[in-house]
């Protein structure tokens, strides 16, 4: 990753001042002056050393899938940006104010699992399991920061286009913390990674990131799936070299999904905002005003399912003027064939987990 060298000279005090106090963080939690709590069920988590953007969400509903046939699988994630306070336990019939917009997602996507918010881990882990006490692992969400809770498996993510052993400590880059904090996970996820990546590539990768022994290497893509109506999942349609989409994105890195919609359809536009956006009225007129003047026939919009969430709060508007707003449903594939590789991994830990 290359920086300017003016902002690398400026920002780089407050970045080793940021590292310093994280690192001596750590250090307090590795000398048990700081608590952590460890639970008798196994508890997993899905995390990362960078700002958002690595693919948290489809790797934990990639989990769910795999999990929940046989396992009472439970999820918990804070709800970042929701409105709401404490723990919550996250019903169909809530909206992204009062869940988040992630948690809400994994609860529509599987009703059958329960899913909780809570800005304490440890507070939430303990709740959860009061309200559904037949679960029997916990599925943490962007929880590798939060030393308080000591997982039992600790999955690290890294985007292949900007992994965390090319990058720097907040705020002269998006670390959260010092490259070295990957030795605490147990399993690393190369993610986002193009479909064609050989093998040569994947090697240098792993040299790069220089695995401990312990610790186990894959590589993901997504996969997306034909998009639907985000008021009605059963009214679907085809993105090909006939279609004209704008896309509205508030999510943390849109290049990934923008290459694929520019493979394979036409871009018209696209709507940008900050992650986690909450859309507001001024800017639904206007999605109004774009869709009245685009005149293309086979023309819509297309978001992602976490932003369909918070575009959810405004269905009265959209129905009400007939604004065609679909959702491009994503999933997690791995390279190498190497799906059956993880979930060895991740059985393994779940046969081998001791109170």
């Amino acid at each position: 990753m290359k920086k300017n060298p003016i902002a690398y000279i400026l920002l780089s005090p407050f970045a080793l001042i940021y590292g310093a106090t994280i690192s001596l963080r750590n250090l307090f939690y590795e000398a048990k002056l700081l608590k952590s709590t460890s639970f008798s069920i196994p508890v997993i988590n899905v995390g990362n050393l960078s700002l958002g953007g690595t693919g948290k969400t489809p790797h934990i509903e990639q989990l769910i899938r795999m999990l929940s046939p046989y396992l009472n699988v439970g999820t918990l994630s804070r709800g970042y940006k929701r409105k709401s306070k404490g723990f919550r336990m996250v019903q169909l019939s809530d909206n992204a104010k009062q869940a988040g917009d992630e948690p809400l997602q994994f609860k529509r996507k599987f009703p059958h699992i329960p899913v909780a918010v809570s800005e304490s881990r440890n507070i939430g882990i303990p709740m959860l399991l009061k309200n559904h006490p037949q679960t029997q692992a916990v599925l943490l969400d962007d929880a590798f920061q939060h030393r308080s809770v000591v997982p039992g498996l600790n999955i690290l993510l890294t985007p292949y286009d900007e992994p965390f052993y090319e990058d720097y400590l907040m705020p002269l880059g998006r670390l959260r913390e010092p490259r070295q904090a990957y030795e605490r996970a147990d399993i690393i996820i190369v993610s986002k990674c193009p479909g064609t990546l050989s093998q040569e590539e994947q090697q240098a990768v792993i040299e790069k990131i220089n695995p401990l022994p312990r610790q186990k290497v894959f590589f993901t893509k997504y996969q997306y799936h034909e998009p639907y109506f985000i008021h009605d999942k059963n009214v679907k349609i085809k993105l090909d070299e006939d279609s004209h989409v704008v896309l509205i994105s508030a999510i943390a890195k849109v290049d990934y999904l923008l290459h694929y919609l520019e493979e394979i359809t036409n871009v018209e536009n696209v709507v940008k905002f900050e992650d986690h956006h909450y859309f507001t009225d001024l800017e639904l007129d206007q999605f109004k005003k774009i869709y009245d003047n685009i005149g293309i026939d086979n023309a819509f919009f297309l978001t992602t399912e976490k932003d369909a969430m918070r575009l959810d709060l405004h269905k009265e508007f959209l129905m009400k003027h007939n604004i065609p707003i679909f959702a491009l449903p994503v999933e997690v594939a791995f390279l190498n064939d190497d799906a059956e590789a993880f979930e060895e991994a991740v059985k393994a830990f779940l046969i081998e987990f001791k109170v």
